[in-house]
């Protein structure tokens, strides 16, 4: 969808993986606030390998209404793929994303839409003021990432902040330029700068259906976020090695003073085998921490697709200004 001139366009990408619930609910109100909007816009579904109807309730609404695209992949490729593929099939002059679960509520579109058009702002992004509803821990953890990325990596992100977000065609361009294949998509919207207004609001429910996010996923997915965007856990690593080989350094010379000093025997086989125990313990973790940086570095000179698409409705220089029913 390209600009018709004066009057701007919008584009809204929707990464869906099984949201058959609340697909229904979204575009309902997604439609709702665009025609308020009263904008030439184009919602692109990304259907993420979906094992339910969520590949044929698209099908649907793309028959029933012109501003529906969606492009669905041949298998799940996972939640960054599908946002790096609508971004780089979207073409307005602003550019949307945003979940189809309604966590990210439509509502705020007019609001972000009105910041960016002021002048002073590039993107305005999405950011949950609280965390009501989700288990204790899952948010204590939630928390402690936020604060640990934002002093170990030099991407710009704060606490609670999402995916959902409105940016000018020109971030969203710049985000597309980056290729790589292991992809963290809120440390990207950070690295490529650009100025951002952080819009808060109350963090909201699911409209229907299920999270796909369980603890161990987000958690990856953290491991993930600090992995691309930090070089900090390689040098700690190093850092271990340095100060256990200047500590065995020292040991070892007290070792042999004793020895020869008071000619005792070397005497400790218990704390001996938990020292070793240690110090083998703290190797294997480094060299996993290093693992994990040469996984990255495979992954991306493979430079396999970040996706497959088996099935899309897109068509170029199509524009409408109206729901088609």
């Amino acid at each position: 969808m390209k600009s018709t001139g004066q009057n701007p366009t919008l584009s809204i990408v929707i990464p869906c993986y099984n949201e058959q619930e609340a697909l229904p609910i979204f575009y309902k109100e997604i439609t709702q606030v665009l025609a308020q909007m009263a904008l030439p816009y184009a919602l692109l579904f990304v259907n993420d390998g979906s094992n339910d109807k969520t590949l044929s309730i698209l099908r649907d609404f793309a028959e029933k209404d012109s501003h529906v695209k969606y492009l669905s992949f041949s298998r799940n490729f996972g939640k960054e793929a599908a946002m790096y593929a609508g971004l780089s099939y979207a073409n307005g002059d602003y550019v949307a994303v945003m979940d189809a679960d309604m966590q990210d509520p439509p509502s705020l579109l007019p609001d972000m839409m009105e910041i960016l058009r002021g002048g002073e702002y590039d993107c305005v992004a999405a950011r949950r003021v609280n965390r009501n509803g989700e288990p204790p821990i899952r948010s204590w953890f939630a928390r402690q990432f936020y604060k640990l990325f934002a002093t170990i990596s030099d991407a710009d992100i704060v606490d609670g902040a999402r995916d959902f977000r409105l940016m000018k065609r020109k971030m969203a361009d710049a985000i597309v330029s980056l290729k790589e294949y292991n992809r963290f998509s809120k440390g990207i919207f950070g690295w490529v700068g650009f100025r951002t207004c952080w819009l808060p609001y109350e963090n909201v429910a699911r409209a229907a259906g299920e999270t796909k996010w369980s603890f161990w996923k987000l958690l990856k997915y953290a491991i993930d976020g600090i992995i691309n965007f930090s070089e900090v856990p390689l040098k700690i690593a190093s850092w271990w090695g340095m100060g256990f080989s200047g500590f065995s350094f020292l040991m070892l010379v007290f070792i042999v003073l004793r020895r020869l000093v008071f000619g005792d025997p070397v005497a400790g086989w218990a704390s001996t085998i938990c020292v070793i125990i240690f110090v083998g313990g703290i190797q294997l973790l480094s060299a996993g921490i290093v693992g994990q940086y040469i996984a990255k570095v495979y992954a991306e000179v493979k430079n396999r697709p970040r996706y497959i698409i088996s099935e899309e409705n897109l068509r170029a220089e199509e524009q409408t200004d109206g729901p088609q029913t």
